[in-house]
């Protein structure tokens, strides 16, 4: 056989490996197994008593894959995130943070301010494994007298997960609310966000929340792994802002080294170049390729062969380089210009660069990759009717994430829990609702449920 033909017959069998693995791959987290398979956290019981985005975050994160979350709001208003909604604009009576943040979970309405609701809800955590809470420090123990110090004496092998602003001791934590933009600030991300001549500039989502419920999930799960070993529980203390502190990458040890603030670069990578967002022709588009190979495919693309071969680009170190980064930056926003995203993206797969348009919500909905992935997911609610929202992220083969529910009204699962988890019978139930131990929704958008529907 002639060498050709043998490359050739090597490059046909790599192909077909690997259009082979991807089918594999397909069927392993089809979509429509993933009912059928068991799921990871399904024997963890959580209580989640905690109000906006961090601490329902957390458990949301661990409800996605099985554990039983179980949220414990007070009467009538519950979450302030019920009113958490943009233009305050409600779909069904629901705030639309909210249908989304707190699906496949049980809702409960205890008032914690009477004794008795005090003593009900001691019982639930005897029967559990985790709580979460995201109050200002010391606010559970202090207000309601269900800090980590008493709920151990009722369950040694719970698991508590403080998440608060600033943590739970220290001179920064006392007395001090948090909130997202809070976070952000503190943390020192605001600063090195924007562009050099602008203000300090916000990230557009909640990121303080959402990465830090992320990381508190992550510690609950190495907490859990330990008490199978030693039969203990924990307390845990996580911060919000320091929580992104640590996501700074590079920011301290070049304050360290050089005695200087990192500062702001816009939609460039000062680590790594060429890397930014562009505008083109129909919108915008981010381009990457720090790696010299991949540059190298950049500048052929571009039909600029005598940028591979320039002292000042032709390695990653060179680029690095500021006034080399900046001559570079204008040449490629000068060619991107007269380029749609389309032609950058087909450039980019051509030449083994990185390359993708700027996208939004409209086209995530629409995007068959992320629908076909499980990455937007339609639930089929008993409430709300048909629901599209993000899905759980991490695929898994053998007990994949799912969303089983969206969000409940205030609650909505009283009857439930109180005799499937507590054993209570119908008069016991019956007798809590009517001394206001136990309550439901307020009659306000956020709080019931959609017109016409009865609980």
């Amino acid at each position: 056989m002639k060498l050709q033909e043998r490359e050739e017959g090597k490059a046909g069998a790599k192909g077909a490996g690997m259009a082979d693995y991807f089918e594999y791959s397909k069927d392993l987290f089809d979509l429509g197994k993933v009912f059928g398979k068991p799921e990871a956290l399904k024997n963890i019981r959580v209580v989640e008593f905690g109000t906006l985005i961090l601490g329902p975050a957390t458990s949301t994160f661990l409800g996605q894959y099985g554990a039983e979350v179980i949220k414990v709001e007070l009467p009538g208003g519950g979450d302030t995130c019920r009113s958490l909604t943009p233009w305050g604009q409600f779909w069904k009576n629901g705030a639309l943070e909210y249908i989304s943040l707190s699906h496949n979970k049980y809702h409960v309405a205890i008032d914690l301010h009477k004794e008795r609701g005090r003593d009900l809800f001691l019982e639930l955590i005897a029967k559990s494994d985790v709580i979460v809470e995201n109050m200002r420090a010391g606010t559970l123990e202090r207000k309601f007298g269900i800090g980590y110090r008493q709920l151990r004496e009722v369950n040694p092998r719970l698991i508590y997960a403080a998440n608060s602003g600033f943590g739970q001791w220290g001179p920064y934590s006392v007395g001090r609310a948090s909130y997202d933009a809070i976070a952000q600030s503190v943390s020192g991300l605001a600063a090195i966000t924007g562009f050099p001549d602008s203000s300090p500039l916000k990230a557009g989502i909640w990121i303080g929340d959402y990465y830090g419920g992320l990381m508190s999930a992550v510690s609950i799960l190495a907490a859990i792994a330990y008490r199978d070993k030693s039969g203990k529980g924990q307390f845990i203390d996580l911060s919000q802002s320091e929580n992104l502190i640590r996501a700074l990458d590079w920011t301290w040890v070049h304050c360290g080294q050089t005695g200087e603030n990192r500062g702001r670069y816009g939609n460039r990578d000062r680590a790594m170049v060429p890397a930014g967002v562009y505008r083109c022709v129909d919108g915008f588009a981010a381009i990457s390729a720090p790696e010299d190979s991949q540059f190298r495919g950049l500048a052929k693309a571009m039909h600029r062969d005598d940028l591979a071969g320039d002292p000042r680009y032709a390695a990653l170190e060179a680029r690095l380089v500021e006034e080399n980064a900046d001559a570079l930056h204008e040449i490629l926003k000068a060619w991107a210009m007269t380029k749609t995203i389309e032609d950058l993206e087909e450039l980019g797969r051509l030449h083994g660069f990185g390359c993708a348009g700027v996208k939004n919500a409209k086209y995530h909905y629409h995007s068959g990759h992320l629908r076909e992935r499980g990455s937007v997911w339609k639930v089929d609610d008993p409430i709300y009717g048909e629901v599209v929202e993000y899905g759980p992220i991490p695929k898994m083969s053998e007990t994949p994430g799912r969303i089983k529910w969206a969000a409940k009204p205030v609650g909505w699962d009283n009857v439930r829990v109180l005799s499937e988890v507590l054993g209570y019978d119908h008069s016991e139930i019956t007798r809590l609702e009517k001394e206001g131990i136990v309550g439901k929704w307020a009659d306000v958008p956020g709080r019931k449920p959609p017109e016409g529907l009865k609980g």
